[in-house]
């Protein structure tokens, strides 16, 4: 199908993106790598008057090392995540999550701020970002300021983002020593949405598990923090009997949706169960 007609611009600067954000109005859409807005566009699900192109900005791509994180620009794109040396390195989950998504069409046109801001649940780098403890920094009409991952992403589809407000950059916290990760996601098929994934990062000492940070996707409106699981895991044994014993309070303080793909009590058991897989698979790593 085609789009209903809009008005396109295409800034240079994030100066000129902040600028054309605020003055478009609220029927205005910011275009990032287009592969969850174009489909949407074509259906007519959407009719914007103005659409915002993000692509011609350079200081919005790229990953860069600063102190004791690394920052990603937010018009970088999931292939260029995944195979980042800085990515690989410091923050390894995100590598592997970012490679399940889509196929490698849509991993090279997609980006990481673009999945961010569209903030749907089902979407594995939402999920990755509050398990990493991810900060994310806009720019607006007002100046500039940082959004913790965890007060970011507020409902379904929907995030603290201000009118006017763009999404610049991603500051990832390096992972220390100790520390290993692992993203365990369940589809339909491959390349297909999560129906459930988990994003575990464990770190051991004296061959126990001292703390844990497990992520979930799928599991309510918003990502979320399996925050019963990080308190059942705190001194358990790396067994697949003591992580089977914690994980199995994976679904607590979750809403899972039921649809097409599964129901609420199905995605409760496959939490469970891949935070299991998740967490041995980290803490052997």
């Amino acid at each position: 199908m085609i789009p209903a007609s809009f008005d396109y611009v295409r800034p240079s600067s994030i100066a000129e993106a902040v600028q054309a954000v605020g003055s478009a109005g609220e029927d205005a859409k910011v275009l990032a790598g287009g592969q969850s807005l174009l489909p949407v566009l074509r259906l007519r699900m959407s009719y914007p008057d103005t659409l915002i192109d993000l692509g011609g900005i350079a200081e919005l791509r790229g990953v860069r090392e600063d102190g004791q994180a690394i920052v990603i620009g937010s018009m970088t794109t999931h292939d260029e995540v995944t195979r980042n040396p800085l990515v690989k390195q410091y923050a390894p989950l995100l590598a592997q999550a970012t490679a399940t998504v889509g196929d490698r069409q849509v991993r090279h046109l997609g980006t990481f701020g673009g999945s961010l801001s569209h903030a749907d649940p089902a979407g594995d780098l939402p999920t990755v970002a509050l398990t990493l403890d991810a900060q994310l920094h806009v720019e607006g009409p007002n100046g500039s300021r940082v959004i913790a991952a965890k007060d970011f992403f507020l409902d379904y589809l929907t995030t603290a983002l201000e009118p006017g407000e763009v999404l610049t950059a991603i500051r990832v916290p390096k992972l220390g020593d100790g520390w290993s990760s692992h993203y365990e996601k369940f589809s339909r098929v491959a390349q297909a949405w999560s129906i459930v994934s988990v994003a575990a990062v464990v770190r051991r000492d004296n061959g126990a598990i001292a703390e844990s940070k497990i992520g979930l996707t799928n599991m309510g409106s918003t990502p979320l923090r399996a925050t019963a699981v990080e308190t059942a895991l705190i001194g358990a044994e790396v067994s697949p009997e003591a992580i089977g014993e914690a994980s199995n309070h994976a679904a607590e303080g979750t809403n899972a949706p039921s649809d097409l793909s599964g129901r609420a009590d199905y995605r409760n058991h496959l939490a469970k169960v891949l935070t299991k897989r998740a967490v041995l698979a980290a803490a052997h790593r």
